[in-house]
């Protein structure tokens, strides 16, 4: 583990391209069979595959008591490393030299020792379970070890390594071709398995795999109706944006799971929608958006929100919020007479949108509104700049926060932000922000968390910074429910102030962008407040000051601001 360590700060050193994968290159040739696959999946900045359901269960206060156990010191001490550096990994590696903790290299652990240590974790019951396993493997760490162990479990690896990168050092450790590299690792989302594949020579037999969720397709923004022609044209189509969460539907015969965006297993939240797919007769993945829904109206996704994280939703939550799946794309089919799940099922992922589109139509949903739990996106076409905007107009009538606007040609392309799909925006209504401190409220909430300073992402520094405060928007129920999350996750306390662990991701809606010297992002909000909790996303996810900065000068230039408040209506299925 300790070369793994080493070769992360020599790739976070340097900015060249070319050097971080020859870097990478050859330290994967140089591992061992048993830590070839381990390595790979590190490097991704993960404890397990992302296709993996596992997660360590690891948050900062038993990470923090785990320190405090090897190096003796205070929770305190801990967090002052952290204000130092705003980075946990580097403040652990801090405190440690401090501490003068320094074991005999011979029983620096192994990288299968450390992903076995990380297993043990993940099944272990309870925190303090967890953090005497975490303190047993950094006592056996110097410094500079532990700190690449914390920005795995952290999931903050942050050393530059942009996507695509592991899997072009792959290609080019064992000399396969790198768009065999690629599509192998769409179809088993498993950088430690395609890393034993490229090293075998045997790309060709990665298949898809049902119930291993593929990473989703992102779309890029955009605002000008021409350019988004000049770069999708001559024809697009085009859909309403809605204001649900990201699923993926994987069946096959009666076996149904949906996944969220981060590829965690939601289907418990949602049974109605996997109660009304097993019976279909087809095998496949679909992906789509899983909205609230009620008699024939779209709700916003505060009323989503009642369902998510919930693993058995009431029949009483299920009736006040029923949700349906909006279809959109299909990513894979195969038979439905499968019942020993051996049929081969055929990825379509390089077939164009409009022959994954044409099959999708083909397929058995049971529509909302007749009884069934689902509805296809409602498909437009656009050939020029006056029927793109007819159409962005009809969704914002819909009280849509906009279009994705689509090239019918394009494949679909897991885990990548590339041209082949917009989202078409005026403004933002909204921007996702993180959580980075708390305070007691006033009031009727006295004795609740309820003051949020929240922050968006310096790309420059790749730091959190400042741009507001909110003190309104959630319910007292949620506030309750946030203020003990908050109070098992604090970092430091000062006074009325809590410095938190920066994972809750809040939309915070406002009235005016304004200059602002106050704070790190150089901007304020003016009337912020908190449109929603949004567990759905993580913090890597959040807005950025480039973001911010893009859409105070769009306002400066008289843009409307975009309101995604209200119910919507659900649009006539296609098909």
């Amino acid at each position: 583990m300790r070369r793994w360590s080493d070769l992360a700060e020599r790739v976070a050193a340097t900015t060249r391209t070319s050097e971080k994968t020859a870097l990478l290159a050859d330290y994967l040739r140089s591992l061992t069979a048993d830590e070839l696959p381990i390595a790979a999946v590190f490097l991704t900045g993960r404890p397990f595959p992302e296709a993996d359901q596992r997660s360590a269960g690891l948050g900062w206060s038993a990470i923090m008591t785990a320190i405090g156990n090897v190096a003796s010191i205070t929770r305190g001490d801990l967090g002052a490393a952290y204000d130092r550096h705003s980075d946990l990994s580097k403040a652990v590696e801090d405190v440690l030299v401090g501490a003068g903790h320094a074991p005999p290299p011979e029983v620096s652990p192994t990288l299968p020792e450390v992903a076995a240590t990380f297993a043990a974790v993940e099944s272990a019951s309870g925190p303090a379970a967890k953090a005497r396993l975490l303190t047993e493997l950094l006592a056996r760490c110097d410094p500079a070890t532990a700190k690449g162990i914390v920005k795995v479990l952290g999931r903050e690896l942050r050393i530059g390594l942009r996507e695509g990168l592991v899997e072009a050092a792959i290609a080019k450790a064992f000399d396969r071709p790198l768009d065999a590299v690629k599509w192998a690792g769409m179809l088993t989302g498993d950088v430690g398995r395609l890393a034993e594949l490229a090293r075998d020579d045997q790309l060709d037999d990665a298949e898809l795999a049902l119930f291993h969720p593929l990473k989703f397709m992102l779309a890029s923004p955009a605002e000008d109706a021409a350019e988004i022609l000049r770069r999708l044209g001559p024809e697009v189509w085009v859909e309403d944006k809605y204001d649900g969460i990201r699923a993926q539907l994987h069946k096959r015969g009666t076996d149904v799971r949906l996944y969220s965006r981060d590829l965690n297993d939601v289907s418990a939240q949602f049974p109605e929608v996997v109660d009304a797919a097993r019976p279909l007769g087809w095998t496949g993945v679909i992906d789509g958006e899983i909205l609230a829904w009620k008699d024939g109206l779209v709700l916003p996704f505060q009323s989503l929100q009642a369902r998510l994280g919930r693993k058995s939703p009431s029949d009483a939550i299920r009736a006040e919020v029923p949700v349906i799946f909006v279809a959109f794309d299909l990513l894979a089919l195969g038979p439905g007479d499968d019942p020993d799940g051996e049929a081969t099922v055929e990825p379509l992922l390089r077939e164009p949108l409009r022959e994954r589109r044409r099959r999708l139509d083909a397929i058995e949903l049971p529509l909302a509104g007749a009884g069934g739990r689902f509805i296809r996106s409602h498909l437009g076409v656009a050939i020029d700049v006056d029927a793109l905007e007819v159409a962005f107009a009809d969704s914002r009538a819909r009280r849509n926060e906009g279009l994705m606007v689509k090239d019918p040609t394009s494949i679909y392309s897991p885990g990548r932000r590339g041209l082949g799909w917009l989202k078409m925006k005026k403004a933002l209504a909204t921007i996702d922000c993180v959580v980075v401190g708390v305070e007691v409220g006033h009031g009727k909430r006295h004795g609740v968390l309820s003051d949020y300073t929240f922050a968006v992402r310096d790309t420059k520094t790749d730091k959190l910074v400042n741009i507001g405060k909110a003190y309104s928007g959630l319910t007292d129920a949620e506030i309750a429910e946030m203020t003990k999350w908050f109070e098992a996750h604090t970092i430091a306390t000062y006074g009325r102030y809590r410095q938190v662990e920066p994972t809750v991701v809040v939309e915070i809606a406002f009235d005016v962008i304004v200059r602002s010297k106050r704070h790190g992002s150089g901007f304020s909000l003016r009337f912020p407040r908190i449109a929603a909790l949004r567990p759905d996303k993580s913090v890597d996810e959040i807005d950025t000051v480039d973001t911010v900065t893009a859409l105070y000068e769009g306002l400066q230039h008289g843009s409307e601001l975009l309101v995604t408040a209200g119910a919507r209506t659900v649009p006539p299925a296609a098909g």
